[in-house]
């Protein structure tokens, strides 16, 4: 979950916080500053460890990292049309890509990288950053809304299938092939996000009041959930926790939701044993006779949890992880700071805040912490691929039969090191190969 930071806090312009993103299994933050970028641990409470740091790409406003791998992906406001792919521990570029318009957001897992512009996605092979397919034509897409399934088995992608209504496009990343859509909403899309498996998929509209989960890949609707009543929001931030039990949706108001996905069944409930049970299912049969709209209202689920910031009307990212062995709610805002709330799993009700950290600060930088923490690894992707300088650079001839980087124009062939080529954790990131002219192959359009 990758956000653009719009309001600068205090601080000095070089300071300003201008995106933040979560990595897949939320062990990870990635912010984006007017100087550069950072990646913190989120294996602790008490503290937030710097992971890495880096001032070389000034303006950055996307970030991000793949798992807890040493490879992120960093686009910068000096050139919003090049993707730059880095191996962040070696201090090496793995590759850079330009395209046709500026880039909005960028979507990975271990399988697939997704490259969004306005009225195009372009689909990559992680492993050797081929480009597989390229979606022309889509409908217009001005903030880069996407999902992408973090289960590189299914490989799912999500993408807004209409300008005037909360259509959802869901695409088999592996396959290539379109699965089906779903009329999620009357309004259009403001928010779409996976659970971990690729089995759900959630979804708000612009006006922020109801959020709805379909089954994937076969798009019937699961649950609904109400936000609000009173107002119309804007929904910044919709997720899953890593066990599929809870869904968290932040906006621009100073609540943030947490719904609880109880288990679907189709058995019949017991009929009522108490005098508030026969009228409690009195009411919901009177419901069949009310305006569709109130009946909707009716069944529709509460938050089983809430949160309230110091705070609203500034961009914010929420998640829900595990840290310390206990379940937590964190939220990383525009103003430059992460707050972790605890949650009560059985209870829900209100969370309460535990912890304040400054995104901003200078910290302490703990480079290797997470290795410290993981056992031995075979031979890292640092003591097998060697890049030499860019000075040396040749280049090949752009994709334009192919649906490619910049349709026709010349492209950089980046130097790449032959043989198995792999990130530090093998089981987490496999071995691949990386071999000079491999971007040559022939891709398709849709």
């Amino acid at each position: 979950m990758e956000a653009e930071a719009a309001d600068a806090p205090p601080g000095g312009a070089e300071s300003a916080l201008t995106c933040f993103s979560f990595n897949q299994d939320c062990t990870s933050l990635a912010i984006g500053t007017k100087a550069g970028y950072k990646l913190f641990s989120l294996s602790s409470v008490e503290q937030l460890d710097q992971v890495h740091g880096s001032n070389e790409i000034p303006d950055v406003y996307i970030v991000e990292r793949l798992f807890s791998s040493s490879l992120v992906v960093v686009v910068s406001h000096t050139k919003p049309r090049q993707m730059n792919v880095y191996h962040f521990k070696k201090g090496t570029e793995i590759c850079n890509y330009s395209y046709s318009s500026n880039i909005l957001s960028i979507r990975l897992n271990r399988q697939r990288l997704l490259v969004c512009l306005e009225e195009s996605i372009y689909i990559h092979n992680i492993k050797d950053m081929k480009l597989l397919k390229t979606l022309l034509d889509i409908p217009a897409n001005p903030t880069g809304l996407c999902a992408l399934s973090i289960n590189h088995s299914n490989s799912y992608l999500a993408y807004p299938g209409s300008l005037t209504s909360g259509e959802i496009v869901l695409y088999d990343g592996n396959s290539l092939k379109t699965v089906c859509t779903i009329a999620a909403h009357e309004g259009t899309l403001a928010a779409i996000t996976f659970n971990a498996s690729g089995s759900k998929l959630a979804s708000a509209s612009e006006k922020g009041t109801v959020i709805r989960v379909f089954s994937v890949p076969d798009g019937q609707k699961l649950y609904e959930f109400r936000r609000g009543m009173k107002r119309y929001v804007t929904i910044s931030s919709l997720v899953f926790s890593m066990d599929s039990q809870f869904l968290c949706a932040s906006s621009n108001t100073e609540t943030v939701h947490i719904f609880k996905l109880e288990q679907v069944t189709n058995s019949r409930p017991e009929e009522p044993s108490t005098w508030s049970g026969y009228m409690g299912k009195m009411f919901m049969a009177a419901t069949n006779y009310l305006p569709t709209q109130v009946s909707d209202m009716m069944h529709q689920d509460r938050a089983f949890a809430t949160a309230r910031l110091n705070f609203s009307g500034q961009r914010n990212i929420c998640t829900l992880s595990t840290i310390q062995k206990l379940p937590r709610l964190l939220v990383a805002s525009s103003n430059g700071h992460l707050y972790m709330y605890n949650l009560d799993p059985q209870d829900g009700g209100e969370c309460v805040l535990i912890k304040t950290h400054s995104l901003l600060g200078s910290g302490t930088t703990e480079e290797n912490k997470e290795n410290d923490l993981r056992p031995s690894l075979p031979q890292s992707y640092a003591a097998t691929v060697a890049r030499p300088s860019a000075s040396s650079a040749s280049t090949v001839p752009g994709y334009s039969e192919d649906g490619g980087a910049l349709r026709g124009e010349v492209i950089p062939e980046h130097e790449f090191a032959t043989g198995p080529v792999c990130l530090d954790d093998e089981n987490e990131f496999p071995p691949i190969i990386l071999c000079r002219g491999n971007q040559k192959g022939k891709t398709k359009q849709s």
